[in-house]
């Protein structure tokens, strides 16, 4: 029986060595220059560490799971957009069946009175899946007008097509039915009670140091100014991309999943249903907001995680997923975008992203125990 705590301790080292070798798989196949990777459950993180540098050089900072800011691309749609439309929607003041048109008047054209809310967050909107924004508009008045004019590729409520468009819209509409700025209401809504200091758009200059940069222009790191052209156009808020955050800050945001809503304190932020709602495997692998783990594929989220996982990636190399049944999540921060030195940095990230995805299901198991997938069970972590 003296033997069992120090099997336990190796088999929890062992799968913390899993993780970090597949981070420094990437740092040393060039795929990106650092990583931070965050591991928990609903009440408990279990490994927060970084890997590699913030750049290539060997002199560069060591990336931090509590300071350093990654650029999260299309994290923004669920760790901003998703929950803005959550709380409106528990607050009876949006209808997720209502059409598009109904909070927005200037979405125009043909057949578009059929989109709804629902349809935006399912990516079943038949809107086309991209528009060079940054080339077709010089001011973000100019581009917020050809998103709404844009006409329809598809019938409405068929065909998923992963679409920005659909993230833009929402946040408008956020916009239009709480009255204030994107920003400003997840800030005061979402960010702040959940205590998540480092997670904004826009980022001052005083903050540079400490982001993770996403490319080199003349000689110069970018840091700061975000990657994705379409939302700098958009004056650098969108409900596609822009948003900020560091692994801890995304770590509380994770347990507010875990914990169905709770936050803490006492406070329900989230409604259980709506958490469940939005959570709920709907069209394709997708439910609202969220992708649903492929369980046809190793890629992302290896196989381990239980087909009720959902989560969601961004371009500059970033990941989120959370697993109700296991009660666990995963998230893998890089700035995969930086001068990748390989040419499948995307297909790459992804695979090391599944090994780490293991890895973290494994170093659950060892810490906590397996997790009660019943509903409603007492969780052992």
């Amino acid at each position: 029986m003296l033997l069992l705590p120090f099997l336990v301790l190796a088999l929890q080292l062992s799968a913390t060595s899993a993780i970090e070798r597949a981070a420094l798989d990437g740092v040393r196949g060039g795929v990106f220059p650092g990583a931070v990777v965050v591991v928990g459950t609903h009440d408990r993180v279990l490994l927060s560490r970084g890997y590699g540098r913030l750049t290539w050089s060997s002199s560069g900072a060591t990336p931090s799971s509590d300071s350093t800011l990654y650029d999260l691309a299309s994290l923004t749609k669920v760790v901003a957009t998703t929950p803005a439309v959550m709380l409106l929607v528990q607050a009876g003041r949006l209808d997720l069946d209502r059409p598009v048109q109904h909070y927005l008047p200037e979405f125009t054209g043909d057949d578009k009175e059929r989109v709804t809310v629902r349809h935006l967050l399912e990516h079943r909107s038949g809107m086309r899946a991209f528009l060079p924004l940054n080339e077709r508009a010089s001011t973000a008045a100019e581009a917020r007008q050809i998103v709404l004019t844009e006409p329809l590729r598809f019938d409405p409520g068929g065909r998923i097509v992963y679409s920005d468009l659909n993230a833009m819209l929402l946040g408008w509409i956020v916009e239009r039915v709480a009255g204030v700025p994107l920003d400003r209401f997840v800030e005061e809504n979402v960010f702040g009670p959940l205590g998540m200091r480092h997670t904004l758009f826009k980022p001052p200059r005083a903050l540079r140091p400490r982001i993770a940069p996403v490319g080199i222009w003349r000689g110069y790191v970018i840091a700061g100014q975000v990657h994705d052209q379409n939302a700098a156009r958009l004056g650098g808020v969108s409900g596609h991309a822009g948003l900020y955050s560091t692994g801890l800050d995304l770590a509380r945001y994770a347990q507010l999943w875990l914990n169905e809503g709770h936050a803490g304190d006492g406070m329900q932020l989230l409604l259980v249903g709506t958490v469940r709602h939005f959570a709920r495997r709907g069209p394709g692998n997708r439910a609202l907001g969220w992708e649903l783990r492929d369980t046809t594929s190793a890629e992302d989220t290896g196989t381990l995680l239980s087909p009720a996982a959902f989560g969601h990636g961004g371009y500059t190399g970033t990941s989120l997923w959370i697993d109700p049944v296991r009660d666990l999540f995963v998230i893998v921060l890089t700035n995969r975008v930086f001068a990748p030195r390989t040419r499948r940095s995307i297909s790459r990230l992804k695979d090391i992203r599944g090994r780490i995805a293991d890895a973290a299901v494994a170093l659950r198991r060892e810490v906590c125990g397996p997790a009660d997938p019943r509903p409603g069970a007492t969780k052992s972590c």
